[in-house]
């Protein structure tokens, strides 16, 4: 009889589709990424401005991964039924509590803090976890959902 451990459990967690997209990026990968984004969120089923929406909320989440969360960071895109979900993460210190619970518009003079509101308000659903290791935002946009007439 050996001492041999036993073998790892295998996952039960479902693994959805793979990515669309999951990148390390810089600065100089912003641009680059952003269209990426679009090409992929319309080829998923976004369109006008739900398109437009979802890549200004998602651009917004990269600078500030960029501006606040250390230089830079790691985005993913991927597809659910029904739903288009992205999610960027960061190595940055986090963000403060009242600033996280803080859901008001900023005021137009503000020169910054519109990243987390915009992209909040252009998504349908948006998660956020962060502390001292970093931030992860989760937005999705439901796909399939027609432009308004006359949009």
């Amino acid at each position: 009889m050996t001492n041999a451990e036993p073998p790892a459990p295998r996952t039960v967690v479902p693994i959805d589709t793979s990515p669309l997209i999951a990148e390390a990026f810089a600065q100089a990968e912003v641009t680059a990424l952003r269209h990426a984004v679009t090409c992929h969120a319309h080829a998923a089923g976004l369109a006008g401005q739900r398109l437009d929406d979802f890549v200004l909320a998602v651009n917004e989440l990269i600078t500030n991964a960029v501006r606040h969360g250390g230089g830079r960071g790691w985005l993913r895109l991927w597809q659910q039924p029904g739903r288009l979900v992205c999610e960027v993460a960061d190595h940055g210190r986090g963000i403060g509590a009242a600033r996280l619970d803080d859901h008001r518009r900023p005021a137009p003079e503000t020169a910054g803090g519109w990243g987390l509101w915009l992209a909040r308000e252009l998504s349908d659903a948006m998660q956020v976890e962060t502390g001292a290791a970093g931030t992860t935002v989760r937005i999705s946009s439901t796909v399939g959902v027609p432009e308004p007439a006359g949009e």
